[in-house]
């Protein structure tokens, strides 16, 4: 696939997915009783960018190239996007799509895994494929590389495995993480077969997939709290960072996810009895 030609193509859908999720009172438009449309309209959005509606038009429908840098603010501006939205609708209106990245895991990093054996650790690639972890991660995470407990790739677990429901107490949030970055993957690397198969898979066989893809979602790997829930030692809120390791000069490579708790918690202690 041409790369330049699945960012127009795709900026034109993200466009229209955050337009229909800009609600016309939160920006000072409306006024009429009833609207054919969810979110802006087309030259609504238009005028609160300051572009022509022919212009806007025609990046919906990938015939314009290549918008400018004032172009992409004022539409950021007008969408309320936030940080990584913005560097998403960058990147597909940039036409350069991104090598697919070398994920192969090095000795260094498997030692550096086994190392950190009081923290639940694991690492995954752009399509989340679940590369690598220690022996704390995969227990949390539900038996990764146990033959037959769970499917390696996270977005599969999170979608067509009941199990996710109950590792996640809230499992709406980690679905749209999961599809957020499966995103934001999908625009760096349009030329991946590999992901472009699974996002085909995931959008056949779950509705809940499509409906949070047909949003616009985009997530990037960050830091925060989450809840898990272990059948031995029960509910854990956890705290969490991403640490990027990359592929090469310049490449987006592999995402080590780090959980912990603090000192004297009741997480720590039952992270404790799990090791």
């Amino acid at each position: 696939m041409d790369g330049s030609y699945y960012g127009q193509r795709a900026l034109g859908s993200f466009l229209r997915a955050r337009r229909g999720r800009v609600a016309p009172e939160r920006v000072g438009v409306g006024g009429q009783k009833r609207r054919r449309v969810q979110g802006l309209r087309r030259e609504e959005l238009a005028q609160l960018a300051g572009i022509s509606v022919d212009y806007y038009v025609r990046l919906e429908q990938g015939r314009a190239n290549q918008p400018s840098a004032e172009v992409l603010d004022a539409l950021a501006r007008a969408l309320g996007l936030d940080a990584a939205e913005r560097r998403h609708l960058d990147t597909l209106a940039s036409g350069r799509p991104e090598p697919v990245p070398d994920t192969r895991i090095g000795p260094g990093l498997r030692r550096a895994l086994d190392a950190m054996d009081r923290l639940p650790v694991f690492a995954t690639d752009h399509r989340l494929d679940v590369v690598a972890w220690n022996r704390l991660g995969s227990e949390l995470m539900g038996g990764l590389g146990v033959p037959g407990r769970r499917d390696p790739n996270n977005a599969r677990f999170v979608f067509l495995d009941p199990a996710a429901r109950e590792l996640y107490p809230d499992w709406e949030a980690r679905a749209a993480e999961a599809v957020g970055q499966l995103r934001v993957a999908a625009g760096r690397h349009p030329d991946d077969g590999e992901l472009a198969a699974l996002i085909g898979e995931l959008t056949a066989a779950s509705d809940e997939f499509r409906r949070i893809w047909d949003s616009g979602e985009v997530t990037m790997c960050a830091a925060g709290r989450k809840r898990l829930r272990h059948p031995v030692v029960g509910l854990l809120e956890l705290d969490f960072e991403t640490l990027h390791v990359p592929a090469g000069p310049g490449e987006s490579g592999l995402v080590l996810h780090v959980f912990s708790a603090e000192e004297g918690t009741a997480a720590a202690a039952a992270l404790a009895r799990l090791s």
